[in-house]
């Protein structure tokens, strides 16, 4: 049996050596991380913003970077991502390495959880600055518990990481992209927030609805009801993106609220589903509604796309 072992341990280090982004199961990341040479392991990232939640417990050999530190006030818009010579000091702080596999995780449990937009937004940021092997763990820690796994509460830090030379400008678009963007035949817009956000019913914004021309699909159309941070099989949800006109051939830009939902949606359509042209548009509608002296238009009300 120990050789028949070896050998699958041995196929699931090959895969995972392939540089990629995607998903990972529980049980094959276990495997990875218990791997008895360290030098092989991978370097685990726990993204969840409570710190009090890491030492109740996370994935062994987990490394803790809170999602947040990422981001901070610029021009007085809140929550914008930080310069880049700041985020490349936090990313090598945590241990991202070019020359390894990382995988990223956070909880999961049932809405209003949305620990799992952390995660996807740490993986955007590690995509940015040139990093091609990642895999988000499925399902998150509550997967992880649910399949008799452990957590523990030993502190791990990685050591000093290294970035690669070069990031990926591909992937980011800002608000002259989505201006340029609306309108044209081919191209979406994706609000990923929830709809009474989209509609302009709600209390947290300071200009309400969407930016003109945009469509909506809420984050959590993409994700399991009794865990958040577990992805539905794209079987599942392939009918669901083309009723809403989300399909492998358009040009698409993600936003949301913050970037963090709009992230989620960018890493499942490029990353899972496969589209080649999907892009997220960072300063997001905390940012657009603020610009040019709260100036630019936006439209209310709207229904999700693909419901009529």
């Amino acid at each position: 049996m120990k050789p028949i072992l070896s050998l699958l341990t041995l196929a699931l280090l090959a895969s995972a050596a392939r540089a990629d982004i995607g998903l990972i199961t529980c049980a094959d990341a276990k495997a990875l991380i218990e791997n008895p040479d360290a030098t092989k392991r991978p370097i685990v990232l726990d993204t969840r913003g409570g710190y009090k939640d890491y030492f109740r417990g996370h994935l062994p050999t987990a490394h803790h970077i809170n999602f947040d530190t990422l981001r901070g006030t610029d021009k007085a818009v809140p929550v914008q991502y930080l310069p880049d010579d700041l985020t490349q000091a936090l990313l090598i702080r945590a241990g991202v390495d070019k020359d390894r596999l990382h995988l990223v995780y956070a909880t999961g449990d049932v809405l209003p959880n949305d620990e799992i937009l952390s995660t996807s937004m740490v993986v955007y940021v590690l995509e940015k600055f040139g990093v091609q092997n990642i895999k988000v763990v499925d399902g998150g820690l509550a997967e992880w518990k649910k399949q008799g796994f452990k957590p523990t509460q030993d502190y791990f830090g990685n050591p000093k990481g290294t970035l690669p030379e070069k990031g990926i400008t591909t992937i980011t678009a800002n608000v002259s992209d989505v201006q340029a963007h609306i309108g044209k035949p081919g191209n979406l817009l994706i609000d990923a927030r929830p709809i009474n956000e989209f509609r302009g019913e709600d209390e947290v914004w300071l200009r309400k609805g969407h930016i003109p021309g945009a469509i909506s699909f809420h984050w959590a159309r993409l994700m399991e009801k009794d865990n958040t941070h577990k992805f539905k099989p794209l079987a599942e949800v392939k009918a669901e993106l083309e009723k809403a006109g989300i399909t492998p051939d358009k040009n698409i830009i993600a936003y949301c609220g913050t970037s963090r939902e709009g992230s989620l949606l960018q890493f499942y359509l490029k990353h899972v589903a496969g589209f080649p042209n999907v892009r997220l548009y960072e300063g997001a509608w905390k940012e657009y509604v603020w610009l040019n002296g709260k100036s630019l238009p936006a439209e209310t009300g709207g229904d999700p796309a693909g419901t009529k």
